[in-house]
């Protein structure tokens, strides 16, 4: 006993400061995580922060006072003025009559793209898939000028058709490249099953496809619905009319509506573009994360 005993007491000592210092460790590793993950919220809320209180300012506390300073003055005012005599309102009506039918458009086609590459069996497949995937690689810099001259020609020019066709156009390849990956996510007995019960392409299409990957289209949707609204290159080059301005051409020149710079109402036109894509990715945050990881689909 009087042997045992110092070596349980050593044992135990030699435990308890490898135990500590385990603790100490990973306290530590917490600490550097919280501190990164800080600087990284400091990073992304802080520019947003600072546009707020920007849209805020009257033109004197921009122009004579620190960039970095608070409002003298709460100008809630430059809202309003933004909206109405910066016309915002009239350019988020042109852009979401731009977006929104070339997004349904996308997303539609892209989904029965997909289906047909990726669950139909068809000579030639592979040599079609390869054709959309080309399709990314072509600037869009280079069809400009002769979608130009056939929308010109077709008598097109002056409204939205341009952009709606154009956004359509160059929104399908990576649509039907990314749709055309969930799908092989699916479970091909669920296909073979329906085909025995009788059921058509078309009804396979839109009863079984689409509910299997309505998360994966949520996705896209969200991807191009961004890529669509942050346009300012295919907006540029096909509104000729003020009326047809859409948001991001708006902002371009929104200056000019007031004669000279009034940094109030543009940045708070900045704002209202800036959060209210913000809101609608915050909404829709858990659904895009569930389209990323569906492609561990049980069967």
């Amino acid at each position: 006993m009087a042997i045992d005993t110092p070596a349980k007491t050593s044992g135990t000592s030699a435990a308890g400061p490898g135990r500590a210092s385990s603790r100490s460790g990973r306290r530590r590793s917490r600490l550097w995580a919280k501190a990164v993950v800080a600087l990284l919220l400091v990073i992304e809320v802080y520019p947003l922060l600072w546009m707020f209180f920007t849209s805020l300012k009257s033109n004197d506390d921009y122009l004579n006072k620190s960039t970095w300073s608070l409002p003298t003055h709460w100008e809630w005012s430059n809202y309003s003025e933004a909206w109405t005599t910066g016309n915002i309102g009239l350019y988020i009506r042109n852009s979401l009559l731009a977006v929104l039918p070339a997004l349904a458009l996308i997303l539609l086609l892209g989904a029965a793209a997909g289906f047909a590459l990726q669950i139909m069996v068809w000579k030639g497949r592979n040599l079609t898939l390869l054709i959309f995937l080309a399709g990314m690689m072509v600037p869009a810099q280079m069809i400009l000028l002769p979608l130009f001259t056939i929308y010109f020609q077709a008598g097109l020019s002056g409204t939205l058709w341009p952009l709606i066709l154009t956004y359509t156009g160059t929104g399908l390849p990576l649509t039907v490249f990314m749709m055309a990956t969930y799908y092989k996510s699916v479970p091909r007995e669920l296909f073979e099953a329906a085909t025995i019960d009788g059921a058509g392409i078309l009804r396979a299409f839109w009863t079984i496809s689409l509910p299997m990957v309505r998360n994966a289209i949520l996705t896209v949707g969200l991807v191009q619905f961004f890529f669509l609204w942050n346009d300012l290159l295919i907006a540029l080059t096909f509104t000729n009319n003020q009326d047809l301005r859409t948001i991001q051409v708006g902002l371009l020149n929104f200056t000019g509506d007031f004669g000279a710079t009034q940094y109030g109402p543009l940045f708070a036109a900045i704002c209202i573009n800036v959060f209210g894509t913000l809101v609608i990715y915050l909404f829709l945050n858990q659904k895009v994360m569930k389209g990323l990881t569906s492609g561990a689909v049980k069967g």
